[in-house]
């Protein structure tokens, strides 16, 4: 450390762990719910979209979904976790919006 100069500290970062975080919201109602999974897979996708059609939506008859552009976040996913009479069920409530690639995992502002 020179003198006049404040002094560095490295906080190392130690990875503890990791966990997935399914965010479902509706901004209008003030609504929000987090899923926790230990991993992001197709099958932890399908059966988060099930709670959400039959736990916090069983009336509507259409979900809207906005949702990032994963590999995991498809119709074809609900096949792979469930029958295909359920997996339709389920895929015939949602709309299903990716998000604009232009905001995927966007955290501030661009200027144009």
């Amino acid at each position: 450390m020179l003198p006049g100069h404040p002094a560095h500290i490295d906080n190392e970062y130690r990875r503890l762990g990791t966990a997935n975080l399914f965010l479902f919201c509706e901004p209008l109602r003030g609504w929000r719910q987090v899923k926790v999974t230990e991993r992001r897979t197709k099958a932890d996708w399908a059966v988060a979209i099930r709670e959400l059609v039959d736990v916090q939506y069983p009336e509507a008859e259409r979900i809207v979904l906005v949702m990032d552009n994963l590999n995991t976040h498809t119709p074809a996913s609900l096949y792979e976790a469930f029958e295909p009479a359920e997996a339709k069920r389920l895929a015939d409530k949602l709309d299903i919006h990716p998000t604009p690639s232009m905001a995927a995992g966007s955290t501030s502002p661009r200027s144009s």
